[in-house]
């Protein structure tokens, strides 16, 4: 599958989602690894700005999460937007975990590999790649408000873990090239290297 006939490249500041619709309504799909073997798990909170003069990303997850294995690893992710008519294999990857079962055999996405070498999906209408820049942990005494540190420790109570907070610097943006969808043919050609996927709402 050609990734440049499906998707072209933008700049940073030429996204044109609300920022506040695209952390806060719409799911993005995390995605790290290589074509060989990548994780995704869908994710919730976030946000977009400046870092050191660098466009970057940043997203909350539970420290246990597979997919932030993956992350440290490669160093690189993108985070993947889908139109509506998606939204129900966005909240699959959501609903179970792929550190004990490879989920991508029954999510009716379909895997593409950018010109960079990290992993998405050919239904996405939007891709941001990023390079992991820093990963922290979020613990209850680094807050001032108190309902900020009962939510935290309570999340920690629930799962036993803290979250962390993931900082990407963007590094390519992709957008759907409206004049190239992938057809059912490129789609059931490129159901193929897929071995794991991470599942799991972070928060």
């Amino acid at each position: 599958m050609n990734f440049t006939r499906l998707f072209k490249q933008i700049a940073p500041d030429e996204i044109c989602d609300n920022v506040f619709t695209l952390v806060g309504k719409a799911f993005p799909v995390v995605t790290a690894g290589k074509i060989e073997r990548y994780n995704s798990m869908t994710a919730s909170g976030g946000g977009m700005g400046m870092l050191f003069m660098k466009p970057v990303t940043w997203c909350i997850f539970p420290s246990n999460r597979y997919t932030l294995e993956f992350i440290k690893k490669e160093r690189t992710y993108t985070l993947s937007y889908f139109p509506d008519e998606y939204k129900k294999q966005v909240l699959f990857l959501g609903s179970k975990s792929g550190k004990d079962s490879e989920k991508m055999k029954e999510v009716e996405l379909t895997g593409v590999q950018t010109p960079s070498g990290n992993m998405s999906f050919a239904e996405a209408r939007l891709i941001i790649e990023c390079k992991l820049k820093q990963a922290t942990t979020a613990r209850p005494d680094d807050f001032f408000e108190q309902e900020t540190k009962d939510r935290i420790n309570e999340a920690y109570k629930q799962a036993g873990v803290y979250r962390e907070y993931v900082f990407g610097e963007i590094t390519h943006v992709w957008v759907k090239n409206k004049n190239n969808k992938p057809g059912m043919n490129d789609l059931k050609n490129n159901i193929d290297k897929i071995h794991t996927t991470e599942l799991g709402l972070s928060e």
